[in-house]
């Protein structure tokens, strides 16, 4: 597959991403985490690109409990669900680059990501994908972010697992050169 690059002076870019903390599976076992393990990629990709960040929030937050919220996105999955966000961008057209990242649930994006696809216009912007995981990879989410935004130029997206994020500087550093977005050392 032929990746497309960016140049990294074409535009601010923007770092939108859904995250979760609270109780997570990390590596095998239910653990606390104070911050989300997407969130925590998202702050290194905004370190390193000086993007601006975006927390995608559902109204109504998930539950405290690992176990509820794996039923719940269940639930929201089945049903595709496109839950109401807390928040919403002012201006999207200031960016051409958009950075998207969520945590795998059910071999995609939660539904909270689906709702802030839909409720814009990504025609002619560039997104550039990154999602955490536990051993699933991005799943299918980069086919769900295409077909949500055909109009869109959808960049070879990154996969970090969730008990390695706080290790990730390198493996997110070498997937910004990769796709262009930061130089080359």
């Amino acid at each position: 597959m032929k990746v497309r690059k960016m140049n990294e002076n074409d535009s601010k870019c923007l770092i939108a991403y859904f995250s979760r903390s609270g109780n997570n599976y990390v590596s095998g076992t239910i653990v606390n985490l104070p911050v989300g393990n997407t969130e925590v990629v998202a702050k290194m990709i905004q370190e390193m690109t000086k993007g601006d960040l975006f927390h995608i929030e559902a109204v109504n937050a998930y539950p405290g409990d690992y176990t509820e919220t794996t039923e719940l996105a269940q639930q929201e999955l089945r049903a595709s669900a496109r839950p109401k966000l807390t928040s919403h961008l002012e201006n999207l057209a200031s960016f051409k680059v958009i950075f998207l990242g969520y945590p795998n649930w059910y071999g995609t994006m939660p539904m909270p990501v689906f709702t802030f696809l839909e409720d814009y216009n990504f025609s002619g912007k560039t997104i550039a994908p990154f999602c955490t995981h536990e051993g699933s990879g991005l799943g299918r989410s980069v086919m769900d972010i295409k077909k949500i935004c055909p109009q869109s130029t959808v960049l070879e997206g990154l996969a970090v697992r969730g008990g390695d994020v706080k290790n990730a500087q390198v493996e997110v550093s070498g997937w910004l050169r990769e796709i262009g977005m930061i130089a080359k050392k």
